[in-house]
């Protein structure tokens, strides 16, 4: 039974990853999400049932538009597998249980902010807004330990962050900074540290291997949020055991 809900939430992932991609990229345009239907963006034609299948309708159509043959971004099948495989992650860890909400909205959160971010380099207010009220309310009825973790938490994170940006003149943007406060809600403090620790991390390594292949300078922007979102989710489901791990290995 455990398996075929897993099943179900992996079903139920990729049926959101795909509403997901639609969300991260039209309101930061200011575009509703619902008109105009989907649509092929160069050929404007609207999409069928047949194209709308997640993940399987890009390799039937061999990631191509079935109108005019133009190629489709490789983001819409890979965020809305990777959406998929979190949230039955997500249920495989928690089972039913009030915290399986909070780590559903998170993946949520960081699923669409990283295609904002990849597409336009912004993570709208409006989606972190949208986001921040329902995880606050969860937040109360399934606290961390201590409660007052969260709210130092997201003081701490978005001061680490601000200050980053005042240090470097501009150099971390304001969506980032507002995630953050966002993330130490759900993380708390030592979560929260360990995100920024991973995600300067994982920023670094992509940055490097994403300006070799485009062999662009150093001054390039790169987005930053997509290494926040990922760093995150290691956090939110494995940070207690890199902890532990670094407190054994170290003292």
């Amino acid at each position: 039974m455990e398996i075929v809900i897993t099943i179900l939430f992996f079903i139920y992932g990729l049926i959101f990853g795909s509403f997901f991609n639609v969300v991260g990229l039209r309101i930061p345009k200011g575009e509703s999400i619902v008109r105009p239907p989907s649509h092929c963006t160069v050929c404007d034609r609207n999409l069928t049932t047949r194209d709308l299948v997640p993940v399987f309708s890009y390799l039937f159509l061999r990631g191509k538009c079935r109108g005019c043959g133009t190629k489709i971004h490789w983001m819409y099948p890979v965020m809305e597998l990777v959406t998929g495989l979190l949230f039955a992650f997500a249920y495989f860890q928690l089972g039913f249980t009030l915290e399986l909400a909070v780590a559903i909205l998170f993946i949520s959160l960081l699923v669409i902010i990283t295609i904002s971010d990849i597409a336009y380099m912004l993570i709208p207010d409006k989606i972190l807004l949208f986001f921040l009220i329902p995880l606050i309310v969860f937040r109360i009825f399934s606290p961390l330990t201590p409660w007052w973790d969260s709210i130092l938490g997201a003081i701490i994170g978005f001061g680490i962050l601000f200050l980053i940006a005042v240090l470097s003149k501009g150099g971390m943007g304001g969506g980032d900074i507002k995630l953050f406060f966002v993330i130490g809600l759900v993380l708390g403090t030592t979560h929260t540290l360990l995100t920024l620790f991973l995600a300067s991390l994982i920023g670094a390594i992509v940055g490097v291997i994403t300006l070799r292949i485009a062999k662009k300078g150093r001054k390039t922007p790169i987005p930053f949020g997509p290494s926040i979102a990922i760093a995150a989710i290691i956090a939110y489901f494995f940070g207690n055991s890199l902890v532990d791990w670094y407190m054994n290995m170290f003292f």
